[in-house]
């Protein structure tokens, strides 16, 4: 695919400056462990992941991760060969979730083409960008073609499914497992953060995206990418109550673990943008009219609207 050319190819860029995700004093530099010279804590690198979560927040995240693992497992997410996840977001070789990756695949073109090329005319240089909940890695793969300088960001190193799937890859990124909320970096070194299908995760997405804008560069770009959309904040609740139920019947355990806000609406985007200072703005991905449409006609049928999935863009004015 075209929006996966290499686009710039000036050196190979430095490594991101890790910090300690307690105290963010930032580390001395290390091969494969780290050690905080305020708190002592050590982290090491395992598989090619460093693995950056402090102890208290690994306890906390415990029963949310093996859960996790647990329920894309049953599921059928991932692969053995390397040709999946080098056809992704494009083509999903295992016929399992071909809707999902047509959103995500709409989504990226359009991160593609209305944010990052405006980036790289701008700043003529290798971008630092952060894939925030990075799953198997794709995304970093696929701008990491581009010649810019990635760090995947994830709370699963899983082999199919999570950061461990990076050995399919021929490109090279930074492989981090670490909380969403104490980002293992210093200040202000990323041009780009993008929350990939993630930020609908996070309990308090106040303290979520206040984390990624510490890290943020001055003049960088905040995205929030396929995080369902509703009009209304009932929708969005009574969707998250008939998922609830749906997976306690399926895998007979709740799926509240992490207690997750589950969407977002206009109405707590304009909140957020608000009490954190930041702009924002709504891009919108070739399916969004159409799932727009189907969304009032479910309205309009009396039943709840369906979500949308506009790509979210802010920045500090």
């Amino acid at each position: 695919m075209s929006e996966s050319a290499t686009v710039l190819s000036l050196g190979t860029p430095a490594e991101f400056r890790l910090a300690c995700p307690r105290c963010r004093q930032p580390f001395p530099c290390g091969v494969d462990l780290l050690r905080c010279p305020a708190c002592e804590l050590r982290f090491a690198c395992d598989g090619g992941v460093w693995h950056l979560l402090p102890p208290e927040r690994e306890l906390a995240l415990r029963r949310f991760v093996t859960e996790y693992r647990e329920v894309r497992r049953h599921e059928g997410w991932g692969s053995r060969g390397p040709a999946y996840y080098r056809a992704l977001p494009f083509r999903d070789l295992t016929g399992r979730f071909e809707k999902i990756w047509r959103i995500r695949a709409a989504s990226f073109t359009t991160l593609i083409h209305q944010v990052l090329r405006p980036m790289e005319t701008h700043r003529e240089r290798p971008l630092a960008i952060l894939d925030v909940g990075a799953g198997n890695g794709w995304l970093s793969h696929r701008l990491s073609e581009r010649g810019h300088r990635l760090a995947a960001v994830d709370l699963s190193d899983d082999a199919r499914d999570g950061l461990g799937a990076h050995v399919h890859y021929p490109t090279a990124f930074t492989k981090v497992l670490a909380d969403f909320d104490h980002l293992p970096f210093a200040d202000q070194q990323a041009d780009l953060v993008v929350f990939n299908a993630a930020l609908h995760y996070s309990p308090d997405c106040t303290a979520t995206l206040a984390e990624a804008l510490r890290v943020l560069r001055r003049g960088g770009r905040l995205v929030v990418m396929d995080t369902p959309f509703y009009r209304t904040a009932e929708s969005g609740a009574r969707m998250v109550h008939e998922r609830q139920e749906a997976f306690l019947a399926a895998h007979g355990f709740p799926a509240d673990a992490c207690g997750g806000e589950g969407f977002l609406t206009y109405r707590r985007l304009a909140k957020l943008a608000a009490v954190l200072g930041v702009r924002f703005r709504l891009l919108h991905p070739s399916p969004f009219w159409s799932m727009a449409v189907a969304s009032l006609v479910e309205q309009l049928a009396g039943r709840r609207e369906t979500a949308v999935f506009p790509l979210v863009v802010g920045a500090r004015p």
